[in-house]
């Protein structure tokens, strides 16, 4: 099991295979304060990335469209790719 999501997640999105579902973390709002009120660093996401299986990480902007079409493509890549190696 994934330690790392709250249970509750898992149990709702109830993924076939936890290992396989494809995670990814968005740092949203990155137009407010030219990204300058985050509360967790650029650095920081991406270790916590990396610490985790190298998980996809996108600073992104709904208001601005900066970077959300690049997410939604990468989630949706990983998830037609782990479709392919489960139907294998």
């Amino acid at each position: 099991m994934l330690n790392w999501f709250p249970p509750s997640l898992l149990s709702q999105a109830n993924p076939p295979n936890p290992r396989t579902f494809p995670f990814i973390l968005l740092g949203n709002k990155i137009d407010v304060d030219g990204g300058n009120s985050r509360v967790v660093s650029e650095k920081k996401a991406k270790e916590w990335c990396a610490s985790k299986g190298n998980i996809p990480y996108f600073e992104t902007s709904a208001k601005e469209d900066y970077n959300v079409d690049a997410a939604f493509l990468c989630i949706a890549k990983t998830a037609l790719a782990n479709e392919r190696e489960q139907d294998m």
